[in-house]
Formats: structure tokens, sequence, C-alpha cells
């Protein structure tokens, strides 16, 4: 089910932003297509170079950062899926002591591939504060 399926990306999400990468690769896609818009505004395109980028990024965050989603909408129809929303977190960067606050507005886009959902898509950036 699709709904359990983003509580388990959830989880993948805290592990990432603890310094862990394997479990988000291991709900990436390794087949084209796949793109990642990340918050520096970068575009990158093919499953190899998008998990590289995610292995790479992992390596910022350090233990003691926690994480959730809000999602404000998510769907499923056949072998696609989206979820859209802020991801909140309160994360520990290498070389900070303390830690740092963030929001992002998060687009993810997901296809079945031999019975399990992948991250084929996703775009993230810093939400503006309200006001």
């Amino acid at each position: 089910m699709f709904e359990d399926f983003l509580s388990r990306r959830e989880s993948v999400s805290t592990e990432y932003i603890n310094g862990e990468a394997d479990g988000l690769l291991g709900v990436s896609t390794s087949t084209d297509p796949a793109t990642f818009f990340p918050p520096s505004g970068a575009r990158i395109r093919g499953a190899d170079r998008v998990n590289a980028a995610n292995e790479e990024g992992a390596q910022a965050f350090g233990p003691g950062s926690s994480g959730r989603f809000e999602i404000l909408q998510s769907w499923s129809s056949g072998d696609l899926g989206f979820w859209a929303g802020i991801q909140h977190a309160e994360v520990m960067l290498q070389g900070k002591d303390v830690p740092v606050a963030m929001q992002l507005r998060t687009t993810e886009v997901f296809r079945r591939e031999d019975g399990d959902w992948k991250l084929v898509h996703r775009h993230a950036d810093m939400l503006e504060p309200e006001g």
C-alpha cells in the first residue's frame, strides 16, 4: 500500500539526515529516467548521477538530526505515486555544534519497479518564512 511506503520513506529521510544514505539509495531507482532538483538549485539528471549526489549529500549530516514529513497531498494509481508537502527537520551539519532548522518544500514522484516503489524525481527547496 502506498501509504505504508510513505511511512517507510519518512524513516529513510530521518536516516539520511543522520548521515546514512543506504536507505535512500535502497528506495531510489537505478533506472533512467531519474531527476533531482536539490535546494542548491542544481538540476541532476540520470539515476547514477542522482544516486551519487544523494550519497555525497548524506555526508553533510551527522547523528542527532530529527525530521518529519508534513504531507499536504499524496496520490497513487497503478505504477505511479507522489507526495507533496513540507519536510521539517532539525539537522546536525558537519562542522556545526548546534542543530540547524530546515523546512523544505518537497515534491517526490515514485514508480513501481518489480513490485517496489522507487523514487524517480525529487524537488526540494527552502520554505520561505510566512509574513
